[in-house]
């Protein structure tokens, strides 16, 4: 497949190759040096009295310091100047936009819209076609109302979407692989379909998802609108828990799976590890943040939840747990937003998040674990279950892996168990 790039003058980024990034500033106003540059330097420390000097990331990142009081026209500055790229974009910022992000914040990822082109209703493989995989290659597993499917990371980091149906249910599944997260979405919400697509924007280093309908900008970490005539509508997309797992994991856990096949209809390198080969093998990020966390390093994989407190509707408590605590610690409890969680984890890895009022100390898990009282509770995909009474269920909440630069630069209120 071929994709139609920026017009000239504009230097598209290949995202999944991991190549160098050239900033949209760059393409805009030159390199250093440039006279366009030097007027545009001696404007901003006239206007401002900062000494920054041709450091552009530097002056965003005074900007971003600043209270958001963005002029009127801001958003029709932003679509003219998306317009020059795609001019798709330019439907992304109508008029006085509603948001509930900062415009200033939003970057070019590099691409056009869909120019990282989403999966619709891949073709699929039994495990005793799937050949192509080895054991030790990663996926990405769910389960619906019984029916499992893994995404092997080697073909969804090339597409960051896959627009799918499992166990009936239609799903958007998204990858963020500046942010390291997948998280399958019900495309349903409130009656409606929504048909989402990629944005080639971001939003604090996280890919901004849209919907063909009506062109707003969605937040992928959380599920819903934050730019354009959906927002404050009160539209949010159910997510469904996810695991990243090995393939040979979870072909045993789950014999009756389903897999990705290769023949998406687009021609590219789907060996393990060649999407963003060098970005995942460094600690640098590709776009600038407006903060950072020194807790952990900038990509340490954490477990990440978004919780809701029974007594607090519609307000969130984002929760990131450290995955090389939960290594440590294979049954991990812990309590937040008024409720005590297990997290138990496969000896693959797999990460599963349970609501429970049970306490559970540390345990080697096997398909049960024991809570404090002695009981045993079978751990299954969808709740765990209290052995010899089937109606005493532990559900499962939904939670994925990220990096912890990416989750903190969207909530720095998370709490962190490290």
């Amino acid at each position: 497949m071929v994709v139609d790039g920026p017009p000239a003058g504009f230097a598209q980024r290949d995202e999944a190759a991991g190549g160098n990034r050239r900033s949209l500033e760059d393409d805009l106003v030159g390199d250093r040096g440039s006279p366009v540059r030097r007027r545009l330097i001696a404007f901003l420390e006239q206007q401002t009295g900062q000494r920054l000097g041709d450091d552009l990331e530097a002056w965003r990142r005074y900007a971003w310091s600043l209270p958001d009081e963005p002029h009127p026209e801001f958003a029709a500055f932003k679509a003219a100047l998306y317009r020059r790229i795609d001019r798709r974009m330019g439907l992304f910022f109508p008029d006085r936009a509603k948001a509930t992000i900062r415009l200033d914040e939003i970057d070019w990822g590099g691409v056009t819209v869909n120019g990282i082109p989403p999966l619709r209703y891949p073709k699929v493989l039994p495990v005793r076609d799937a050949g192509y995989l080895k054991d030790s290659h990663i996926v990405f597993g769910i389960v619906v109302d019984g029916e499992a499917r893994a995404y092997p990371k080697r073909i969804l980091a090339w597409h960051e979407m896959a627009v799918d149906k499992v166990g009936g249910v239609e799903l958007t599944i998204v990858y963020c692989t500046l942010c390291g997260t997948v998280i399958p979405y019900e495309s349903v919400a409130g009656g409606t379909h929504y048909r989402m697509g990629t944005s080639g924007l971001l939003y604090r280093s996280n890919k901004l998802m849209f919907d063909e309908d009506t062109n707003s900008l969605w937040n992928t970490f959380e599920g819903v609108p934050v730019v354009g005539p959906l927002v404050g509508k009160g539209v949010r997309l159910r997510s469904r828990p996810a695991v990243t797992t090995t393939w040979k994991e979870w072909r045993t856990l789950h014999p009756n799976t389903t897999v990705l096949s290769l023949d998406t209809g687009h021609r590219r390198d789907y060996g393990e590890g060649a999407a963003y080969r060098e970005y995942f093998a460094t600690d640098e990020l590709m776009f600038p943040v407006s903060q950072r966390d020194g807790r952990l390093r900038n990509k340490s994989e954490v477990l990440v939840l978004s919780l809701q407190p029974r007594d607090t509707p519609g307000a969130v408590v984002p929760v990131a747990l450290d995955t090389r605590l939960l290594r440590s610690r294979r049954v991990f409890s812990f309590e937040a937003a008024g409720d005590r969680y297990v997290v138990v984890t496969s000896p693959g890895g797999a990460n599963r998040v349970y609501r429970t009022s049970a306490t559970f100390p540390d345990q080697r898990p096997g398909p049960t674990i024991v809570d404090a009282s002695g009981r045993s509770w079978q751990i299954n995909e969808d709740a765990l279950v209290l052995a010899g009474d089937e109606t005493a269920r532990a559900p499962r909440v939904s939670a994925q892996r990220a990096f912890w630069f990416g989750w903190y630069a969207q909530f720095p209120q998370t709490l962190l168990f490290k």
